[in-house]
Parts: C-alpha cells; structure tokens; sequence
C-alpha cells in the first residue's frame, strides 16, 4: 500500500512525488504514455533535443519556482523571439518598433503611436469580440496581417464568434525589444526536459504505459490518496457531458541541411497556409549539442490546430461559458471525492503555463504538509 499514487508523470506529478517522496511519504507514479514528462517530453534525434509535443520555453517571475527547477538542471539563456512570417513577409513578435517599422515604415514611437491611435479609432464603445479587441489595441493592419489568420487556425472559429477576453493584453512595446515573454527568468533545460523530469522523479518508482482506469481496483495500486492529473472528465467517465478542447497536430521532418529558417519559431499569420508555425528545435539550444558542436542536420515541426475528439491529446481547454460552466459541475463532483486529488491542466482543466503548474504543484504539496 502506497501513501499516494500519483496519475501523471508531467510537471505536476513530478513535482508532487518529489516533495512527497522528500517528506517521506511512499509514492508510486504512473502514466498511460510509455514516456515521463508529459508534454514537455523532449526526445533526441541526430543530437537536437526535439519537443515532441510543441514548443517549451520556460519563463517566469516566480523565484521560488525558478531556484527549484534550477535544482534539477542548468537553463541556458534562450531568449523567445519569435518571427511572423505573413505571404512571405517576416515580422518580429511582439509587436514592436521593427513590426511598425515594416508595416508602416515609421521610425520613431511617437509615429507608431500616431499610427496605431488613429487606426484604433475604428472601433468605438466596448468591443464585442476578439476581432473588436485586437482592432482597439493595435488597429486593423497589424490585426489583418498578424492576428486574425493566426487566431483562426488556432481556435478553428471566426475571430468575430471569439470572445475578446483571449485577447485582453497584446504585447505592444514601443521599443526594439524582441524578448517575446517579459518574465525574470527565461530559458530552456540543457539536455532537454526529460532530463529534467527525471532528474525530479530520481529514485522514486515509477511505471509507463499504465492506464489509471484498467488498474486501479488492483491491489498492487493501492494507495492511501491519489493524485489525479488526467482529464477531470474522463475521471468521472464523462457523465455529465465531455469538456472542449483544442488539440494539435505535429509533422517533423529530420533535414539534411544545418538551418532551415535561422530561428525557433516562425508564425504563418496567413489563412492560406495551413499550418500555424513551424519549430526548428535546434535553435532552442542554440544550434549546438551538448559539447558545444556546431549540429550539421535540423529537425522541424509543423503544427496544425484542430477540434480535439476522443483519441486526441487534449491541449488547450476551451474556457468558454458553455465549458466553464460544465467544468464547475465537475469540480462540485471533485470535491465530494475525499481521497483524490486533482491538479494541473487536464485535472484542473486550466490553461497553465509551465511555471504556474510547478508553483500550484509546490503549493498542493505544501498544504498536504501543513495538515
């Protein structure tokens, strides 16, 4: 019999069966995929650290959160900037100087700022929807150009049925500066995040390819608490309904060539191209391997959106009302569960980033401690 048996080898779990493991509890974890890591899994081809499961990049303000993942690895000091590519026009993200620049030729702020309040002007009263807002922020070229074709493929929906709170803040910085998350502390894992997590999960037992649902009847599974991190759905085997989400699609090609577009990410802003950005996961660590050598291949991701359905790896929940609303029905059924647990995206089905899953991780574990 275990103290906790932990559903999920992401960063949640992980990081739940360390401090447990730490705090001397017995823990067992396990995951359905035959890999830890969940979707920060990184795999090694040709010496490039590949996200298998999209681009991770972490940031954070947190310094908590930051001296604790620095215990397990060293981060370098990859700084996001990526390019949008719109019918062959390359943009920088954030939106900023260079972007007004290109679109406007303007050079100074003050003629950005003119630029972008005149074109503003447009949408009057409180906007309505996502295309309203992005309009208000920024004005219609930049939205054209750099927003609308994007937020289309990605949500699978008009930009004007989208509510205008996905967009509530657009990085706008009237400056050069192209460091696209404004976070403290910025980097990627050297070895990659699988090295990572298991650096977190060391000595702790751990089994893939293990589906919490077949096994856990079983005696060999029994634990005191679960600490569940599946879809919250799927736990109560989706009685009351089965919660939305955007899932993507991956096509990576392994090149012959040293350098495919010369950085990590490019966005395809257009509605024409059907992908939404490509990868070139070298870049994240420079374009080197782990001894400083210049790698002669590259390896690239192609990432398609689309509606996720049974069989799909869920990503981005669809915090809608419709969803909201059932999600809360869920949660009612959650809290009624005494010794489960769940947590981070799917359990909690919240759109986290890498950071704030560690922090609610850290900070589960220590109410768990407290009581």
């Amino acid at each position: 019999m275990y103290d906790y048996l932990i559903v999920g080898a992401g960063l949640y779990g992980a990081v739940c069966a360390r401090e447990l493991t730490d705090a001397g509890r017995k823990v067992l974890v396990i995951d359905k995929r035959d890999h830890i890591a969940g979707n920060v899994y990184t795999e090694k081809i040709e010496g490039i650290n590949v996200h298998k499961y999209g681009a991770h990049i972490f940031h954070t303000n947190d310094k908590r959160v930051w001296d604790y993942v620095q215990k397990f690895a060293t981060f370098n000091r990859f700084t996001n900037s990526p390019v949008a590519n719109y019918k062959g026009e390359l943009y920088s993200l954030p939106f900023n100087m260079y972007t007004f620049n290109k679109m406007w030729g303007v050079v100074t702020p003050e003629e950005a700022l003119d630029k972008i309040e005149e074109q503003r002007k447009e949408i009057t009263g409180e906007p309505k929807n996502l295309e309203e807002q992005a309009i208000s922020l920024v004005g219609r070229d930049i939205y054209e150009k750099l927003i609308k074709g994007y937020t289309q493929k990605q949500w699978g929906r008009e930009c004007s049925e989208l509510p205008a709170f996905i967009i509530k803040r657009l990085p706008v910085r009237l400056t050069f500066d192209n460091n696209y998350f404004n976070a403290l502390y910025q980097g990627i894992p050297i070895g990659g995040y699988t090295k990572l997590v298991e650096q977190m999960l060391k000595g702790i037992e751990v089994k893939t390819g293990v589906d919490y649902f077949r096994v856990k009847d079983e005696e060999a599974y029994s634990a005191q608490k679960v600490i569940y991190t599946g879809p919250i759905d799927a736990y109560f085997d989706y009685s009351l309904g089965t919660l939305e989400y955007r899932s993507v699609r991956f096509e990576n090609e392994l090149l012959d060539i040293p350098n495919y577009q010369g950085n990590a990410a490019v966005n395809y802003t257009d509605e024409q191209t059907p992908y939404t950005r490509i990868i070139e996961h070298k870049w994240f660590e420079f374009g080197k391997d782990e001894d400083g050598n210049d790698l002669p291949k590259t390896v690239i991701s192609k990432e398609y959106s689309s509606e996720w359905k049974p069989g799909d790896e869920p990503y981005y929940p669809v915090n809608d009302d419709k969803n909201s609303a059932l999600y809360k029905q869920y949660k009612e059924l959650a809290d009624k569960e005494g010794k489960v647990i769940f947590g981070g995206r799917l359990g909690e089905y919240k759109y986290y980033d890498m950071d704030q899953v560690i922090a609610a991780a850290l900070n589960k574990t220590d109410d768990i401690s407290n009581h």
